[in-house]
């Protein structure tokens, strides 16, 4: 799975029970637990995971 920071126990781990989900915006998020302490972990995912916003259609 991904790996973010925590902000609770101040460290970067591994992101578990991690779920990806779209933001508002378009852009692709992963969000877990901590594995240590349980708190929410959220990672937003680079620009190159983003779907396009308007697919063009093939030419026919």
């Amino acid at each position: 799975m991904a790996e973010g920071y925590c902000v609770k126990c101040k460290a970067k781990k591994e992101i578990s029970d991690g779920v990806e989900e779209t933001m508002k915006n378009g852009r692709k998020a992963i969000k877990g637990k901590c594995p240590t302490c349980g708190t929410v972990m959220f990672k937003i995912l680079g620009k190159s995971a983003v779907a396009p916003a308007n697919p063009t259609p093939p030419p026919a």
